[in-house]
């Protein structure tokens, strides 16, 4: 006996509904791929793939932790800011040359890089008192954190340019290991960590409830406080590392260097389709979504696109996910 056909339709529709910000990505990723290998042939080459793993791969490890966040339904906005401070940071704790003028506290390579991921860790701490126990929601409580990062930096370099850090540091901000490079690796690390986190163990799974219906949570007993907590210190401190590789990687540590990276992570993980209304998504969307922007940006590269152009187009795509986003939940909640 066959299925009616209505039935058959409407299951199919409920499938598309349910997966349209899983589904919308992939599509995305495939057109853009096609169009720049069709508009310029040295796009689609391995040696060019490396170098779109390479751009993105400092903003995947931010992503990782933003994508927690995100996740619970709450939201950072201090990313950017936190990278900047503990690159700095790093910095402050490593001999200088004498021709850069900072009062700083140098340290052993090992002791500084201990300190600087603590201080990340500070910051997420008291991001997440912030949030949990004063009550303050997230987005303004990031936004007086990215102040207080912004001025952490200012007060460590005092308008001068470190180029000093530690080798560990410098070696896997600028190095390599066989021709690829130690960021590209750091990344995936991070990636696999946080895939495994949230698929298999029972914090993931908690992470899920708190994002996907907090009363529902919270009567499962579900420590809701402390899962959003945890997400916010999770934040700071791959947001701080990847801060510490990206001072290496670009060969000195200023203020106001990473102001990218806020809309560059955000849009890596709403654009790979993880719901902005929690619950829904995870790290798999988050590296869909960052080889949507690493095709993007290499690609209108290779073409060679106007460089104000290419600000705005990356704007409509993120608007665009928005909408899906926007649009999917929408579709979820009617059917």
């Amino acid at each position: 006996m066959t299925t009616p056909t209505p039935v058959v339709a409407g299951k199919l529709k409920s499938v598309l509904t349910d997966q349209l910000r899983n589904i919308a990505p992939v599509f995305t990723l495939l057109a853009l791929v096609t169009f720049f290998s069709v508009a310029a042939p040295s796009f689609l080459t391995v040696d060019n793939f490396m170098n779109i793993m390479a751009q993105v791969s400092i903003i995947a490890i931010i992503a990782v932790g933003l994508t927690f966040v995100i996740l619970t339904a709450e939201i950072d906005l201090s990313v950017a800011a936190i990278a900047n401070a503990i690159g700095i940071t790093v910095a402050y704790f490593t001999v200088q040359p004498d021709y850069v003028n900072i009062a700083n506290l140098p340290m052993p390579g090992v002791i500084a890089i201990v300190l600087t991921v603590l201080a990340a860790f500070a910051f997420g701490l008291v991001t997440a008192f912030g949030v949990t126990w004063v009550g303050i929601p997230s987005f303004i409580m990031t936004l007086a954190m990215m102040q207080i990062a912004n001025g952490v930096s200012a007060l460590l370099v005092r308008g001068q340019i470190a180029y000093k850090f530690p080798d560990l540091v410098t070696t896997l901000g600028a190095g390599d290991l066989f021709g690829v490079r130690w960021t590209i690796i750091v990344a995936v690390l991070f990636l696999a960590v946080g895939y495994f986190v949230l698929k298999y163990t029972r914090y993931g799974r908690y992470v899920y409830m708190t994002g996907g219906n907090r009363e529902a949570a919270e009567y499962s007993g579900v420590n809701v406080k402390f899962i959003i907590g945890s997400v916010m210190v999770i934040c700071a401190v791959c947001t701080g590392i990847a801060g510490m590789l990206s001072v290496a990687y670009y060969g000195s540590a200023q203020q106001n260097q990473f102001d990218t990276y806020l809309l560059d992570a955000i849009a890596a993980v709403v654009v790979g389709g993880t719901s902005l209304f929690g619950g829904r998504g995870g790290i798999p969307n988050t590296i869909i979504g960052l080889l949507v922007l690493g095709v993007l940006n290499n690609g209108l590269d290779h073409v060679q696109i106007d460089s104000f152009l290419k600000i705005l187009i990356r704007g409509l795509i993120l608007l665009a996910a928005l909408t899906i986003n926007v649009y999917a939940q929408r579709l979820k909640e009617n059917n």
